[in-house]
């Protein structure tokens, strides 16, 4: 597989045989009414780096083409499928209907520490607004949760941050089977 540094991906036109080439993973990302163009850029940098299948851009989000979103992703959006949706829950029950394991990283009082996830795969995985996190409505319409245990004294880690970790995490899981 080629592989290509910042610059050249920011300005390389896509290779759309290329792009078909690329060994997708069962896993993708839903995006829950992002705020942040740096975070939004960052998963699709993540979705590259980890082969996912897809990203889900759920609610009133900034989407591709935007600059921001371009920079920060420094060009993969152009590269990881994605697709826009206006309402959650519809998504999840077509995901659950094709067999995913929905996953929501999210601090809640039944989270699991990432690492006690037994995935099954195809797995979607849920990544809440940077302020209000994940809603009830949606946290009740998982399989399970998952949280990266916080030991000093903040709270959450960043988004991005978090998802990097499970998203690891789901890749390790899947080479073991």
């Amino acid at each position: 597989m080629k592989h290509w540094n910042a610059q050249q991906l920011r300005h390389q036109p896509v290779d759309q045989k290329l792009r078909q080439q690329i060994k997708r993973q069962p896993i993708v990302f839903i995006l829950d009414n992002l705020i942040d163009t740096f975070n939004i850029g960052s998963f699709f940098r993540l979705g590259d780096a980890l082969a996912v299948e897809k990203i889900y851009l759920v609610g009133k989000m900034v989407t591709p083409p935007n600059v921001k979103i371009h920079r920060a992703s420094v060009g993969t959006w152009r590269w990881v499928p994605w697709e826009q949706r206006r309402e959650m829950l519809p998504l999840l029950r077509e995901l659950k209907k094709k067999g995913y394991q929905i996953v929501a990283v999210e601090q809640t009082k039944t989270s699991l520490p990432y690492w006690q996830l037994e995935p099954h795969f195809p797995v979607a995985l849920i990544l809440g607004n940077e302020g209000r996190g994940i809603s009830r409505q949606v946290l009740a319409a998982t399989d399970a949760q998952v949280e990266l245990p916080m030991l000093g004294i903040n709270h959450s880690l960043n988004v991005y941050a978090a998802a990097s970790v499970v998203g690891y995490y789901l890749l390790r899981k899947l080479r073991q089977a």
